[in-house]
Formats: structure tokens, sequence, C-alpha cells
């Protein structure tokens, strides 16, 4: 599984890529089919305690895609891939044979 992260007008600090890594990396427990994680980190205007945007698109037989945001980049993360979850949830049980 590749894991892209793209910082718009920003370095992302080491902490927080290996956080991507460490919580992105455990979406491979529930899909053996996801290829490609690509986690867009974005900082809104104006400068506010909401501002801090994550889109994380999934490419796993089917494209997933979710986008929060929230006070920290952390938070949006977790956010973020609490919906991608439900997703594959959603994806693994339609494509079940009955």
């Amino acid at each position: 599984m590749d894991i892209n992260i793209q910082a718009i007008k920003f370095d992302p600090t080491e902490k927080l890529q290996d956080f991507i890594h460490k919580k992105v990396g455990k979406l491979e427990k529930f899909s053996d089919e996801i290829r490609t994680v690509d986690v867009s980190l974005k900082v809104v205007k104006p400068e506010t305690a909401m501002n801090k945007e994550a889109a994380i698109r999934v490419q796993a037989g089917t494209e997933l895609y979710a986008e929060k945001l929230c006070d920290t980049f952390e938070e949006a993360i977790d956010n973020c891939l609490d919906a991608l979850l439900k997703q594959l949830q959603k994806n693994k049980e339609k494509h079940q044979p009955r």
C-alpha cells in the first residue's frame, strides 16, 4: 500500500507524517484491495479554531473519499478514517455473495 502525503502551502512535521502513516496503515486490516492512499492537508483561512482540513482518498477497487475540518490535523485524520472505515464496511457488504 502506497501512502502519499501532500501538504498545501506548509511542510508537515515528522511527527505528523509518522502519525498519518501509523493511522492510515491500519486500513490494511479492513481490506486487501487497498493500493494507494492519498492524504491532503490544508490550513483553511481565516485563522480560526476549526481551520485544519484533511482529505483522504483510498483506491480499493472503487474510490473512497473523506474530508473533514477540525481543530487539529490529528483530529481531522481520525475523523476521516472513521468515515472511510464505514465506507469500506459498506463496500465489503455490497460485494459479498448472498
